[in-house]
């Protein structure tokens, strides 16, 4: 089982600031990724930018979450994602969180429900975290 909020609240300080700075370091690096594949198109891509960068995300996402639990953002601000039993992800987990979170990003409603989520529940959890039982948490020492 993942840590209590009540009895072991370090687990959760934090998260959703961390959350948000583990995005805007991963959107660099995909974006960072998406412009190094421009010239490789022959720069067709440029006329695709939008779905590429989707793609790619998509892609960076269930590679780091399967071989980590954490994409590069979230171990730069030391969390990391677990599934209810306490887990690291395996490759379905991070296929199923990165689609629930495409879906949410795609669909902004969505996403402010997700983020409200975060800011008020007290495991912190998205909307894609309560759907899949799964939660971010402050890394173990």
């Amino acid at each position: 089982m993942t840590p209590d909020p009540h009895t072991q609240p370090q687990f959760y300080e934090g998260i959703p600031a961390k959350r948000l700075l583990a995005w805007i370091v991963d959107a660099v690096i995909i974006a960072s990724l998406t412009l190094l594949t421009v010239p490789f198109t022959l720069f067709i891509s440029l006329f695709f930018l939008p779905v590429v960068f989707v793609l790619l995300g998509f892609a960076y996402r269930v590679v780091t979450l399967s071989r980590g639990s954490a994409t590069w953002g979230m171990r730069f601000m030391a969390i990391e994602l677990r599934t209810a039993n306490d887990d690291h992800f395996d490759l379905s987990n991070a296929f199923l969180h990165t689609l629930g979170y495409t879906v949410s990003v795609m669909v902004a409603p969505l996403q402010l429900i997700s983020i409200v989520l975060m800011l008020g529940s007290e495991r912190r959890q998205g909307l894609t975290d309560m759907v899949l039982g799964t939660v971010a948490l402050n890394r173990r020492a």
